[in-house]
């Protein structure tokens, strides 16, 4: 089963352009059998596919809910839940690294890094440029994937991503990261067929399943088009990304003390690790 395991939607993600109906019309075309929903910091875009087009329309097309979330230190991470968890602060973006994997692996998903080696801010080695190669394995070895290719990345990052995951022994992950509709389906990675949930793909990461990916880069991105201007793109979003975590500071603390999650013994931890 070939399943593109990083795509945004229009109703999800404020730069996607795609509804997921007409997302999953596209991957079907493409040869795709199924998604896993990864919008930024919102569970929208799954929520539109479970109220409107579950059990009605595509029945042998796979549909998983992710998240692609933004922490506030190591650029974005790709997590999976499992199918009966829902956790609200997986939607207020903000935590450290080390705060979200914690939450993640406390709550049974799995996470990995995305595009690992892009861009500042958005990719965890290039936003933790000052830590050392051993600080850098430690907290790989602390994810359950790495996604190695995505198709928004040029080749030299997602090589680099590759060396990253085959060092740490990790399972490799693709996806299109596909935000309109000539990017979809442009990688995928590749599973057993009887994963048709998010419980049956962490069960399977978990007993220590690999995966086979394929895909092509795309060269029509934003960040293609700005050339040279595109670093003032990651410096605003830098700012953005800031700003909007901090916004919700508050909001977050109080939904991890809910969940009994000790806020401030998880950013001594994220402190230690940054130092180790």
């Amino acid at each position: 089963m070939k399943v593109d395991m990083h795509c945004h939607t229009k109703e999800g993600s404020l730069d996607g352009k795609v509804t997921i109906e007409e997302y999953i019309r596209q991957l079907i075309i493409r040869g795709i059998d199924g998604m896993v929903v990864t919008d930024h910091n919102s569970y929208d875009g799954y929520r539109a596919w479970q109220q409107h087009l579950k059990d009605r329309r595509f029945p042998d097309f796979t549909v998983l809910r992710g998240i692609e979330y933004d922490t506030c230190d190591a650029g974005h991470m790709l997590v999976i839940m499992p199918s009966g968890v829902w956790l609200p602060v997986l939607e207020k973006r903000g935590m450290k690294v080390a705060q979200l994997i914690y939450t993640v692996h406390r709550y049974g998903g799995i996470l990995g890094p995305a595009h690992p080696c892009g861009e500042p801010y958005l990719s965890m080695v290039s936003t933790l440029r000052q830590a050392s190669t051993d600080q850098l394995k430690a907290l790989f070895q602390r994810f359950d994937f790495v996604e190695v290719f995505n198709s928004c990345e040029d080749m030299e990052n997602n090589e680099n991503a590759r060396l990253w995951a085959e060092e740490c022994g990790l399972p490799q992950t693709a996806g299109s990261d596909a935000h309109k509709a000539d990017c979809i389906g442009l990688a995928c990675t590749e599973m057993p067929d009887d994963i048709r949930s998010e419980d049956d793909l962490i069960r399977y990461v978990r007993e220590g399943g690999s995966f086979s990916w394929s895909g092509v880069c795309y060269r029509k991105t934003l960040k293609d088009r700005l050339g040279k201007w595109n670093n003032a793109l990651v410096a605003g979003y830098y700012f953005y990304n800031k700003l909007a975590g901090v916004s919700r500071v508050l909001s977050r603390r109080s939904e991890l003390r809910d969940l009994g999650i000790p806020v401030r013994g998880i950013h001594k931890m994220a402190r230690r690790l940054a130092h180790r």
